[in-house]
């Protein structure tokens, strides 16, 4: 059995995040020992461990509880595993060219820039009229 504290450590979440994954369901509420402390299974930190991935891999809570629950039925065909992930690919493509976009246009702004006064800035100018930017971002 592990404490929060000890969650916290073996996965790298933080006290008040696991909490509240408890608040939003994502994990089950857990046995308390008889000084009230929260006690942990073996079962909760691999739970814990996955949702930490599906989280550094940028996936949302909805998509998260969805896959969780489907870990819950293995016997179940991974269709609707597979739709979350191309979905979350898809978004995270849309996300990536935006980005692109983002950094040429900064790139432009503060190369453009002479470094010279405040008032005569050109990041300043830019930061002001969205007009002056090149593209869309």
């Amino acid at each position: 059995m592990y404490s929060i504290g000890e969650m916290s450590r073996l996965t790298g979440v933080k006290v008040p995040t696991i909490r509240y994954y408890e608040q939003v369901g994502l994990l089950d509420e857990p046995g308390r020992s008889s000084g009230n402390q929260r006690r942990y299974s073996q079962e909760d930190l691999q739970r814990l461990s996955f949702i930490r991935h599906a989280r550094d891999l940028g996936l949302g809570l909805d998509s998260i509880a969805q896959l969780a629950q489907l870990s819950q039925n293995p016997e179940l065909t991974c269709e609707a595993a597979h739709k979350i992930a191309l979905e979350h690919l898809q978004v995270t493509r849309k996300r990536i060219e935006q980005l692109q976009r983002l950094e040429v246009e900064l790139s432009r702004i503060a190369n453009s820039c002479d470094s010279g006064h405040v008032g005569a800035c050109y990041v300043i100018q830019s930061l002001s009229d969205h007009q002056l930017c090149h593209a869309d971002h």
